[in-house]
């Protein structure tokens, strides 16, 4: 026999579910990012081929922020991608790896004259991964252009070339919460899945920066 909940009913069960799932619990986690496909490619650059632009999806992830609760953000990437992508932050959230954010570079607070701007969303310390811009100091396209490149808390993870730091003002500690480092596991997990680290670069050094090489 189907038994109906009266709108009280059903309304104090709603209550109690918050309580025992407060925001930033698994079953409830703080909502960063929940922009529609439409939303996540507003304003992309003209420029960018159609093919690329298609071969782009919008991902939700799961990671622990830097106050201690789970959040759920979205990153932009190439959909042969996204399985990578799922699986290193997978990892992040078994080693409870700090993330300021994950949100789109279209959101408008990451906009500058209604282009997405790179230096606003790594000045606040956002993770983001598709962008159709040049490499930085550049022309050539970036991986970000692609979809193959993921920046991870770019404010604690500079890119570094002699005297210029980006974002200005950044320092890199490794000890520091949300660092990333050469046998760290976040690292470890994009590189046992063919993806490079800037970090282990020469002539530069790019600690926020993940890319995985078309082969």
């Amino acid at each position: 026999m189907t038994q109906t909940v009266s709108p009280a009913a059903a309304a104090l069960l709603a209550f109690a579910a918050a309580v025992a799932a407060p925001a930033g619990t698994p079953a409830d986690p703080i909502v960063d990012s929940k922009m529609t496909d439409v939303e996540a490619f507003d304003g992309l650059d003209p420029a960018c081929p159609k093919d690329l632009r298609d071969r782009q999806t919008v991902v939700a992830v799961t990671y622990w922020g830097f106050d201690g609760k789970l959040h759920r953000g979205q990153l932009v990437a190439d959909k042969e991608l996204e399985q990578d992508v799922l699986a290193v932050f997978e990892v992040a959230r078994a080693e409870k790896f700090p993330i300021r954010s994950v949100v789109p570079v279209s959101h408008p607070r990451f906009r500058k004259n209604g282009k997405w701007d790179d230096d606003l969303s790594m000045a606040a310390n956002n993770t983001s991964a598709f962008n159709y811009r040049a490499v930085t100091g550049g022309t050539t396209l970036s991986k970000h252009a692609l979809g193959r490149a993921i920046d991870v808390n770019p404010l604690i993870n500079p890119y570094v070339k002699g005297k210029l730091t980006l974002p200005p003002g950044a320092t890199y500690d490794p000890a520091a919460r949300g660092a990333l480092t050469a046998d760290h596991p976040v690292t470890k997990a994009f590189l046992a899945r063919g993806w490079v680290w800037g970090g282990n670069w020469t002539s530069l050094k790019d600690y926020q920066h993940f890319e995985k090489p078309v082969k």
